[in-house]
């Protein structure tokens, strides 16, 4: 079953189950994705669904930190519901040993030795780790190797 399948099961069973805020989060999502299919005039495959839904995640979660900053605590439940319930589309995320290691061999297979290299490595990791890692901590862990 591809994802967008999955997403508009869900989107039933959420209906059937009178779950309204989840309705609401894949209704927004598929809208994200049906937005992004009319713009480009074709189906997206599961690896541009990854693609939307991680950066409907990254959304949330900035939107997260900045509310906290502002002390608004009412809009960081909501927000929390909603990156739970899109992680679950998402492939099982990596722990930070498994991008460590994932990193290590890219740096190695690349040749990189310096943060000059970054862009290289960046450029042959961050396919290997789509929607299963984090960007910024991908990131940081190439910093720190390269450093």
């Amino acid at each position: 079953m591809s994802l967008s399948e999955r997403l508009n099961e869900e989107m039933k069973q959420a209906m059937k189950s009178q779950d309204k805020f989840k309705l609401s989060v894949i209704r927004m999502v598929r809208s994200a994705i049906k937005n992004i299919e009319i713009d480009q005039r074709k189906t997206l495959d599961d690896n541009e669904v990854l693609e939307v839904l991680s950066r409907e995640i990254k959304q949330r979660k900035d939107s997260l930190q900045e509310f906290s900053k502002a002390g608004r605590d009412d809009l960081t439940v909501n927000l929390e519901a909603e990156i739970a319930i899109l992680m679950e589309y998402l492939p099982q995320q990596l722990t930070e040993e498994e991008v460590k290691a994932i990193v290590q061999q890219t740096i190695q297979e690349v040749g990189a030795s310096s943060k000059a290299d970054m862009g290289k490595v960046m450029g042959a990791l961050m396919p290997k780790v789509k929607g299963k890692a984090d960007g910024k901590i991908v990131n940081q862990f190439v910093q720190q190797l390269l450093s």
